[in-house]
């Protein structure tokens, strides 16, 4: 296979693509909210963070806030927490409700 190249981006002729492709599933899709945690690590709805109070919780897009600042996170809110938690940056993703929803059952369980 010969790429072609298209400003500085390869492209592949389409009768081979789908050897580049990768199957997912679609629930698993999260959109990013433009944040990272304390490490640097951009945090994706589904992400579930260690909050500044050590506890789990779920990142959670509102529709009923969107386009709204609400407690410091423009419809972004962590799930359990009341509207008035603000990100500080200081939270830290330690896993996704995809791959590792025990993380937040061993949360409701204390």
């Amino acid at each position: 296979m010969i790429p072609i190249l298209l400003t500085d981006k390869v492209a592949y002729p389409p009768e081979r693509l789908y050897e580049y492709l990768i199957e997912i599933e679609p629930e698993t899709l999260s959109q990013s909210t433009g944040l990272k945690d304390k490490n640097g690590v951009e945090v994706f709805q589904g992400d579930i963070v260690r909050c500044t109070r050590g506890c789990p919780h779920e990142v959670v897009w509102l529709q009923e806030y969107a386009g709204m600042y609400v407690g410091g996170m423009p419809a972004w809110y962590l799930s359990g927490l009341s509207e008035g938690y603000a990100w500080t940056g200081e939270e830290e993703v330690i896993g996704n409700i995809y791959e590792n929803p025990e993380l937040l059952e061993r949360a409701d369980e204390n």
